[in-house]
């Protein structure tokens, strides 16, 4: 659902008070958006306890949590809010700005479906990631229990409950079976 009729800049869209409204920016939008249940910082906090961990012991970058904006267009502008992403040492700015956006995109993102997310906005999302300069995004699905990975000079890699996550172009030596995912 729009909320705001006028379309806004990304600085405009992050200006805005906080009313409560779980939102993103898209094309200059403020759309609503639907609102997390508990199993959702479950999947989170799991998904992000084992790449945190990989991360810090490997000195990689920074994990950014808690729905981090990140701009994927201007013109209009679309200001996207995943739930995990990953900047390489490469793409931190050395003074990260405060409340502002990182002027570079992360390198990994990842998002985890709630029960009412429409497949299309979600391959929306991916794509506006992709366009964006995100290298890979890592979508979740708890009810299907099921990884989905996308890139952009890739075809989608779907992954099972057998299967195991590697992200070998971001995170070389990363990896975890999916099934733990989902414990």
């Amino acid at each position: 659902m729009v909320l705001k009729s006028k379309l806004l800049t990304a600085e405009e869209y992050g200006q805005l008070p906080d009313d409560g409204r779980w939102t993103e920016l898209v094309r200059g939008n403020v759309v609503e958006m639907i609102r997390p249940y508990l199993s959702h910082g479950y999947y989170l906090c799991n998904i992000g306890s084992f790449l945190n961990q990989f991360v810090k012991q490997h000195q990689l970058g920074r994990w950014m949590s808690a729905d981090p904006g990140i701009i994927t267009r201007r013109n209009p502008d679309t200001v996207r809010r995943p739930d995990l992403a990953f900047y390489g040492a490469s793409r931190i700015p050395r003074d990260p700005p405060r409340e502002k956006y990182w002027p570079a995109s992360p390198e990994l993102v990842f998002e985890i479906r709630c029960p009412g997310d429409r497949n299309k906005d979600v391959i929306q999302k991916v794509a506006d990631y992709l366009n964006a300069d995100v290298l890979t995004v890592v979508v979740i699905d708890p009810e299907k229990k099921r990884v989905e990975v996308y890139s952009a000079d890739q075809a989608p890699l779907i992954l099972n409950v057998g299967g195991v996550l590697s992200i070998p172009d971001v995170l070389p030596g990363f990896e975890v079976p999916v099934q733990r995912l989902f414990e």
